[in-house]
């Protein structure tokens, strides 16, 4: 969760399949049009962002309002939210529909997300009946997962899911570079694998949760680490709804941090303007006492 840090166009079916590198991607332009006209069509979109830039979720918002308005009624998955809060989530709607801060409440939503940002979508899901997405593993669930391995986790089928999934050499080792890399360089090595588990679990995680929904069309509101193509959400995606899915990455000109993402990992990008903050590596520095 962005608290801590910790959570970072076509080739072939074939090869879009086993997680290969696809084209190369589109640079789209920083407008709302463009980006609709990129997620036209598309039976999954996974939309990245840096989750601190406020011009990214306005642009991302326009695009999706812009999509509904021509018909489109996808249904919208969170990484802010976890899997396990979808019954309330549901409940919320029933007891007070339209109400977005009782759902987001009831949802158990963590203090550490910027929720002015979501709330525009929530609020667009609402108005138009969309499905509402609880996509993401809990914290304690990948923490454990960290810790102990996929047997740790209570969701029989979900580790079924990811456990019968066959990663390609050097995964695992691709995975704790962007770890590193998203935390500065300033974690010991150590540490690396745990993290890389966990990151590896939550990806495997929003993508099987959003499946259930490619046929009716999902957009899937989340970070750009989770976004890219080689390890992230669309590698867990079967070969068979792959073909319909595009990864939009949000990256800013200039960034750093675990949100820097190399464009060459989606297959659209969109650049725009850094938000001011603090130099990220300097806050995590100063965060972990050095």
């Amino acid at each position: 969760m962005p608290s801590n840090r910790s959570w970072m166009l076509l080739v072939t079916i074939a090869l879009l399949g086993s997680g290969a590198a696809s084209a190369a991607p589109e640079q789209l332009e920083a407008e709302p049009a463009a980006l609709a006209a990129a997620m036209t069509g598309r039976r999954i979109v996974v939309l990245g962002e840096v989750h601190d830039n406020a011009a990214q979720h306005a642009l991302r918002f326009a695009a999706l309002k812009l999509l509904v308005a021509r018909g489109a009624r996808p249904a919208l998955a969170f990484e802010q939210f976890d899997r396990e809060r979808q019954g309330d989530i549901d409940r919320a709607r029933r007891e007070r529909p339209g109400d977005v801060d009782y759902l987001i409440a009831q949802a158990k939503g963590a203090p550490g997300w910027q929720w002015d940002f979501y709330r525009p979508f929530i609020a667009l899901a609402l108005a138009h009946d969309l499905p509402i997405v609880a996509a993401d593993l809990s914290r304690a669930d990948a923490m454990a997962i960290g810790r102990g391995g996929t047997g740790t986790l209570r969701d029989a089928k979900l580790r079924e899911w990811i456990d019968g999934r066959a990663l390609p050499a050097g995964f695992a080792a691709t995975v704790e570079a962007a770890v590193a890399a998203g935390h500065c360089d300033l974690l010991p090595a150590q540490a690396l694998p745990p993290i890389a588990r966990a990151q590896i679990a939550r990806d495997a995680t929003l993508a099987y949760t959003i499946l259930p929904f490619a046929d009716r069309g999902v957009v899937l509101l989340t970070g750009n680490g989770h976004a890219r193509n080689d390890v992230g959400v669309p590698f867990w995606l079967g070969a068979s709804v792959h073909a319909a899915t595009i990864s939009v990455g949000l990256l800013e000109a200039g960034g750093s941090g675990e949100d820097n993402v190399a464009e060459e990992r989606f297959d659209a990008y969109v650049i725009t303007a850094p938000a001011p903050r603090e130099d990220p590596c300097l806050a995590l520095a100063k965060q972990m006492g050095r």
